[in-house]
C-alpha cells in the first residue's frame, strides 16, 4: 500500500539557498501559483463582458462575490465593508487550495499547518492593528467584559486575553486537520482498493467495497473543502468585528 502520508510532503522543484534560508520553489509554491492564476484568470473572464442578462461565468462570479459581502454585512456590520477584499482573499485562497488538492497528484497546500497559521495570522494581525488604529488603547478594553464586577476582574481578565491570543491557532488547526484527515482517509481506502484487487476474483470483489466509500468520501470531500472555506472565512469576519464594534 502506497504510503498515505507521501502526498504532504513538501518538495523543491527549484531549489534556492538565499544565507542557509530555504527560499526553494515547492510542489506548494506551485499550486499556490496556480490557485491564485486560476482565481485571477477565472474572474477576470467571468466579468469581462458585463451584461444585463449575465451568462453562466458572470453568475458564478456575481454569487460569490455576493456571498462573501453578505457574509461580511451578516457578521460584521455595515462598517466592515472595507474588509470585503481581505475576507474575498481569503476565501478564494482557502477555497483554491481546498478544491484543487482534490485533483489526482496535486498538492492540497491548506493540508500544511505552516500555511494555514500564516493566513490566520494574518487576520490576528489585522484585528490588532486596525483595533488599535480605530480606537486607540480603549481596543483593549475589548477583554472586559460591559457590566464585569470588580472583583472578577483577576479571573475573567486573563481568560480573556487568552482566548483572543488563541485564536490563531484555533483557526490555523481546524483548517488544517480537516483537511490533513480527509486525504489521509482517501488515500488509506484508495490503498486497499488496489491492494485487494491483486488478490485474483475473490480479492476484486472485496476490492469494490472499500472503492464505493472511497467514491462517498469524495463527494464528502468535496463539500468538506467548501465548508471549511466558509467556516475560516466566517470566523475572520466575527473576529474583525472587534475593530468595529468592541463590544457586541
Amino acid at each position: 500500500m502506497a504510503d498515505p502520508i507521501h502526498q504532504f510532503i513538501i518538495q523543491p522543484i527549484v531549489p534556492l539557498h538565499v544565507g542557509g534560508i530555504d527560499l526553494s520553489f515547492t510542489n506548494s509554491s506551485l499550486w499556490m501559483a496556480i490557485g491564485v492564476v486560476v482565481a485571477t484568470t477565472g474572474l477576470m473572464l467571468a466579468t469581462k463582458q458585463k451584461s444585463m442578462v449575465p451568462g453562466r461565468g458572470q453568475v458564478l462570479a456575481e454569487m460569490l462575490y455576493e456571498f462573501v459581502a453578505n457574509m461580511i454585512r451578516e457578521n460584521t456590520g455595515p462598517g466592515g465593508k472595507q474588509y470585503f477584499p481581505l475576507i474575498f482573499t481569503l476565501f478564494m485562497t482557502v477555497l483554491m487550495g481546498n478544491l484543487l488538492g482534490m485533483i489526482p497528484f496535486s498538492f492540497t497546500y491548506t493540508s500544511h499547518l505552516a500555511v494555514t497559521a500564516a493566513l490566520a495570522l494574518v487576520v490576528f494581525f489585522a484585528v490588532l492593528i486596525m483595533g488599535v488604529a480605530k480606537n486607540g488603547l480603549h481596543f483593549f478594553s475589548l477583554f472586559v467584559p460591559p457590566g464585569l464586577p470588580l472583583w472578577l476582574f483577576p479571573i475573567i481578565v486573563p481568560i480573556e486575553i487568552i482566548s483572543f491570543l488563541v485564536r490563531p491557532l484555533t483557526l490555523s488547526v481546524r483548517l488544517f486537520a480537516n483537511m490533513m484527515a480527509g486525504h489521509l482517509m482517501l488515500k488509506v481506502f484508495a490503498g486497499f482498493s488496489v491492494t485487494f484487487l491483486g488478490l485474483g476474483i475473490g480479492g476484486f470483489i472485496m476490492g469494490l467495497f472499500p472503492m464505493l466509500f472511497n467514491t462517498i468520501l469524495i463527494a464528502f470531500e468535496f463539500l468538506i473543502a467548501l465548508l471549511h472555506a466558509y467556516v475560516f472565512t466566517v470566523l475572520s469576519c466575527i473576529y474583525l468585528k472587534d475593530t468595529v464594534d468592541l463590544h457586541h
